[in-house]
């Protein structure tokens, strides 16, 4: 806390202290004019800045603004330059509007599919949502605008999203919901993190201390001012204990009042009151000392959302090489109101008016196309007519290539709800299998924020999915059918064939009151790929318009410890004949056997740019935390001994090359042994094994002896490695009793062990 901050403290009142705790309407802090504290402005803004022309919330009321493709587009770009250039771009835009703090980036991982603000989310891997959110982040603030990284945490679900409790266990909040927000905090220093609405285990977010404070602040190092979302503090007073320092809105002056009371009360103290003034008055100096004019071009930005866009679109499926167009322009049908009219964003507080719009059909105007446009469908997307129908049909069967612009309405997910199945339009799915049935040659275009049902998959010669991909999407898609840019998107989830094989389809959303994660840490692909489930499209998986050999796969050492970590690379060759760019992947797969793990991680990506014939050596480094799991019984960061699997491919199902390292753990204790633990747990783990081996052998000598396989079955009703298992797997105080063991000598043998474990 600088003197400034602590001159001020010492010059509040108590009242105005408790003011400063909450924002001044709905988009402001408090200001305290006799001190020189102003009031500053903070502005919804993942993906394009939502400013308002007065306190609300309506989007007609807001200014206009360039809409950039959301985070599901986004992440499929698996570029960390490109999600910087955004931050940076809404930075300056944020400047010239003078808003302190962008509402965003938005990492909650992808659950289930049917999330309703899946849209604005990065991924279903917290690696790519933690990796992807701190350049986002460092682009913002390198413009000395502030972000904050939200919805902390586990607000994986619209439905009930006040109120529901997420049961969800340690090891998964630390392996898959908290990973993202954590590398943000270390990677980027975010100027603030918003609480989410739910509670996690019982405890709502917003005044968690375990969360806020023991974990986010006193764990990791955060050094920023913790906010809450919209109306999502319960208790003010607890959450000022648990290290929220921000509850915005405005709430009408009763929680301030709260605090007031707390403080005289002796419920609270002002030390704990101090701290949190302490958090608001360094967002708001800080802001006032280095706050910069914006300059910026909308037509500029307007340009560089289409270059995003092209960037994050996926090619899904490209059968005889239909993609990209090589019949003439006036031989070409586009199909779909989408076509004319996309969606651009998601629904809810990330929506924005937009600044122009470019369609598909706008921009092959643009581009001198003469093709020819059919509506197919009516403009709510969900219904149509026989002569819209027929009239597409018939245009169908004299075209040389047919592209149909289809996906999800607002209707179908927006922020506040969630769906309730994969499947498009029935009336968008009815027009493709009949266009299919006429024309050979048809390309579906996706405008979509999350997974959706394909029942025509098999009878498309192309897919290129675009999400939600802002205001100049039509531009993106024109250059990337037509051939004069090249696809080179990710998919950052997984598509499942069915709503049935997601991992949470059981207990998704819950009850009302409570959601039980039942699936852990198998998420996404991790429990697509441990399962061997047939999936629609796997995690990674994306074309090109040109091909790509992986070769020459190299660790620095096959053997190291875990503390110094290894490095690995593999050169990537361009073999096509197009100019192309590769998302290279690395996982990790734990053969040690220790702990349950999914088959395989991610923990490693990097996009390569490549001319025809060019080959590059793409490196990663792995450190500890790449081979690890959480450990509940040491409450820390494991990484077991043995042999781990290096894959490096284009997908999670596209593996192109491999290598084996072995790890030796800088901890000997991987858990406490007391006379519940087996000798089986012991020698899993190679430290522990060492230790338990005479004892283990001289266990089942003592059983055994020298008698052959006949002999020992003729004795007993199993076979000698059934015995053996049985050894195995019996508690150390099962031997109480036998040859005059007593619980004592069992107690005394334990702590021997766990002695020379923590030598």
């Amino acid at each position: 806390m600088d003197n400034k901050i602590k001159e001020l403290l010492s010059q509040l009142t108590l009242e105005e202290k408790a003011g400063l705790c909450s924002g001044k309407d709905f988009w402001r802090t408090k200001p305290v004019d006799r001190l020189g504290i102003p009031s500053i402005m903070v502005s919804d803004g993942p993906s394009g800045l939502r400013t308002q022309f007065d306190n609300g919330v309506d989007e007609n009321d807001s200014r206009p603004a360039v809409s950039f493709p959301s985070g599901c587009a986004t992440a499929s770009s698996f570029d960390r330059n490109l999600l910087r250039h955004l931050g940076e771009i809404l930075g300056e835009e944020a400047n010239n509007y003078k808003v302190s703090t962008v509402l965003g980036p938005a990492i909650n991982i992808k659950r289930s599919p049917l999330c309703g603000r899946n849209f604005e989310y990065l991924s279903e891997d917290p690696y790519v949502s933690g990796e992807l959110g701190a350049a986002y982040i460092n682009g913002v603030q390198s413009k000395n605008a502030g972000t904050s990284v939200k919805h902390f945490a586990a607000n994986n679900q619209e439905t009930n999203r006040f109120s529901v409790s997420e049961t969800v266990d340690e090891r998964t909040l630390r392996e898959i919901y908290l990973p993202g927000f954590e590398t943000c905090v270390k990677k980027a220093a975010p100027t603030t993190i918003m609480c989410s609405y739910n509670a996690i285990n019982g405890e709502l977010s917003s005044q968690n201390k375990w969360l806020l404070k023991d974990v986010l602040r006193d764990e990791w190092g955060f050094k920023g001012l913790v906010m809450s979302d919209w109306g999502a503090v319960y208790d003010r007073v607890k959450g000022i204990k648990a290290d929220l320092s921000l509850e915005m809105p405005y709430s009408g002056g009763h929680t301030d009042n709260d605090i007031v009371q707390a403080v005289k009360a002796g419920t609270l103290s002002m030390e704990e009151l101090d701290e949190a003034v302490s958090h608001v008055l360094e967002m708001v100096m800080n802001y006032v000392e280095h706050k910069q004019d914006g300059v910026f071009d909308m037509d500029k930005d307007h340009a560089d959302s289409a270059k995003i866009a092209e960037e994050s679109c996926v090619l899904l499926k490209n059968d005889n090489a239909a993609l990209p167009i090589k019949a003439p322009a006036d031989k070409v049908l586009f199909v779909g109101t989408f076509a004319e009219n996309p969606r651009y964003g998601g629904g809810g507080s990330s929506k924005i008016k937009c600044y122009k719009m470019t369609s598909a059909v706008d921009a092959a105007k643009e581009a001198g196309l003469s093709v020819k446009y059919v509506k197919g469908y009516n403009d709510d997307f969900e219904t149509t007519t026989s002569a819209l129908t027929d009239e597409a049909v018939a245009a169908a069967r004299n075209a040389d290539t047919v592209v149909v612009f289809a996906g999800l309405p607002e209707s179908f997910e927006s922020e506040g709800a969630d769906r309730t199945t994969l499947d498009m339009p029935q009336v968008q799915n009815e027009l493709i299998e009949k266009l299919t049935a006429v024309n050979k040659n048809v390309v579906v275009v996706l405008h979509n924020g999350a997974p959706v049902a394909m029942p025509w998959v098999d009878k498309v010669a192309a897919i290129l999915e675009c999400y939600l991909g802002g205001e100049n999407i039509g531009t993106a898609q024109i250059n990337l059918l037509f051939g004069k840019a090249n696809p080179s998107g990710k998919l950052a989830e997984t598509f499942p064939l069915r709503l049935e094989d997601t991992p949470c389809y059981l207990t998704y959303p819950g009850n009302g009151r409570t959601c039980i994660y039942s699936e852990g840490i198998f998420v996404g692909y991790r429990w697509y790929d441990s399962r061997k489930m047939p999936v629609l499209f796997p995690f990674g998986h994306g074309l090109s318009y040109t091909t790509f050999e992986y070769s020459n796969l190299k660790v620095s050492k096959p053997a190291f410890k875990d503390t110094d970590g290894v490095e690995v690379s593999i050169t990537i060759k361009n073999t096509g004949s197009v100019e192309g760019k590769e998302v290279v992947q690395l996982y990790v797969s734990d053969k040690t056997g220790v702990e349950v793990r999914p088959e395989k991680e991610l923990k490693g990506f990097d996009k390569v740019s490549l001319k025809p014939g060019e080959s590059k050596k793409v490196t990663f480094k792995l450190d500890r935390r790449s081979f690890a799991y959480w450990n509940t019984d040491t409450g820390d960061w494991y990484a077991p001994s043995g042999k781990y699997i290096i894959s490096v491919g284009a997908s999670s199902r596209d593996i192109r090359a491999t290598a084996e390292v072995d790890v030796t753990s800088s901890s000997k204790k991987a858990f406490t042994i007391t006379p519940q633990t087996t000798m089986g747990d012991m020698l899993r783990n190679r430290e522990m094994s060492a230790l338990i081996k005479d004892d283990f052998e001289k266990a089942c000598y003592a059983v055994i002896g020298d008698m052959t396989d006949e002999e020992f079955e003729a004795k007993f009703p199993f076979t000698k490695g059934a015995m053996i298992e049985m050894i195995k797997s019996n508690p150390f105080r099962s031997n109480r009793g036998r040859n005059g063991v007593t619980m004592e000598d069992i107690l005394n043998q334990v702590e021997k062990y766990n002695q020379a474990l923590d030598k």
